[in-house]
């Protein structure tokens, strides 16, 4: 039987909103959750199409880290709901997960679409209610108002859980128009920026026009932070038109972000020939070619493609090709030099949002007592491989049991 006393609204039918949801509905309250799209979870349909990654199998203490600057807010979360726990919750719902070769998990069938109507039809079935195409604009006293095909409409509240998404994606309802409506209340706030995002890079007219949309295969790339510490990953990326996209660059994007936004630019250091020691490189550039062009060269003795020689060209001066030595340094440091971040509505993430110093542990807001807020609206990033949605479905646990909390200590029961 559902308990009545008191109103308890969600804002925001992402994933960190229907787990706070689902967390307040199971205790046995009446949740009314409203949304500004006509259905919930638009973004998390969109992001499993290429394959539902919900979360990743690596060790835990490498798993923290991840969450970078703010590991230490999120860890006590993440412990209270962890990737083991996530695989579980698939599991009630009806959906089995496999761990991929590299350790990210994945349903089994690899798509998002089941398991959110598994979880729709159980939210319902528990109580939670969804008004679909209500913009949320603010406060009118202690009402919240909302924006509906019908007009403004307000409603009351005892418990607030705002899951409100960061910036990035906004015609799928992420567009951070919550950030001032939070402002004018004097909640601090990060500004919002793309993560995950590509960069740009001046490409010639030819480089751009023969080699867009390509993939840059089996590279190790390395990045300097503002503390001079080197961060390196290996994988893949692509060439776009006006830069680079991809899991590598998204991997180090936020390292990339904040150099240009410290020095004007940020340098990416390519290894075109992950596998093979610098002297092993130096020994087949040094070797004579005889009448085969270096390209041919590059690909007989290191097994470098069109693409990899030809962002040699793009990025190196005319003269490195004389100079065998200069050129196999670069095969192995190549420099890529990054101009700018992509917008942030083309990022798949954002940094930025609520910062946790504006929160209580349960995270409700210390300025607006009974507001609690959870997800991506918060202030954390994390990279690609399933740290995203593992993260916004704790904070959203954490928030929803934060109700709870607050519901029973204001109407003791």
């Amino acid at each position: 039987m559902q308990k009545q006393l008191g109103k308890i609204v969600v804002i925001g039918g992402g994933p960190a909103g229907l787990m706070a949801a689902e967390t307040i509905a199971n205790a046995g309250w009446r949740v009314d959750l409203y949304d500004a799209m006509p259905s919930v979870g638009r973004k998390f349909l969109l992001a499993g199409k290429g394959g539902m990654n919900l979360t990743h199998a690596e060790d835990k203490s490498l798993f923290l880290t991840r969450y970078a600057a703010r590991q230490k807010q999120l860890e006590p979360l993440l412990n209270n709901f962890d990737p083991q726990a996530l695989r579980a919750w698939a599991a009630e719902l009806g959906v089995a997960t496999f761990v991929g070769s590299s350790g990210r998990v994945f349903p089994v069938d690899m798509k998002a679409a089941p398991l959110l109507r598994a979880w729709l039809h159980r939210l319902r079935a528990t109580g939670v209610h969804f008004h679909m195409r209500h913009r949320w604009l603010g406060w009118s006293d202690d009402n919240l108002r909302f924006a509906t095909p019908d007009g403004e409409a307000l409603v009351p509240a005892d418990a607030v859980l705002l899951a409100l998404g960061g910036g990035s994606w906004a015609r799928l309802g992420s567009d951070g128009a919550w950030v001032p409506l939070l402002q004018g209340k004097g909640v601090e706030i990060a500004p919002l920026q793309a993560a995950n995002c590509g960069f740009d890079v001046a490409w010639s007219a030819y480089f751009r026009q023969r080699f867009a949309g390509q993939p840059v295969t089996s590279v190790i790339a390395r990045v300097v932070d503002h503390a001079g510490a080197e961060i390196v990953r290996q994988g893949q990326f692509v060439i776009t038109e006006g830069g680079v996209e991809g899991s590598l660059i998204y991997a180090l994007s936020a390292h990339c972000r904040d150099g240009i936004q410290r020095d004007g630019k940020a340098t990416l250091y390519l290894d075109l020939a992950p596998g093979k020691s610098a002297e092993r490189v130096r020994n087949e550039v040094m070797h004579p070619r005889g009448s085969r062009s270096v390209s041919s060269h590059l690909k007989s003795k290191l097994g470098l493609d069109s693409l990899k020689t030809a962002l040699l060209h793009e990025c190196l001066p005319a003269e490195y090709f004389q100079q065998p030595e200069r050129l196999a340094a670069a095969i192995k440091a190549l420099p890529l030099t990054f101009i700018a971040a992509r917008p942030i509505d083309e990022a798949i993430s954002s940094a930025g949002g609520i910062r946790f110093e504006a929160l209580s542990p349960h995270l409700m807001l210390n300025d607006l007592p009974g507001v609690f807020c959870a997800g991506e609206m918060l202030d954390w990033e994390a990279p690609t491989g399933g740290y995203l949605l593992t993260a916004c479905f704790a904070t959203g646990r954490q928030a929803g049991q934060g109700v709870l909390e607050w519901m029973s200590s204001q109407h003791k029961v």
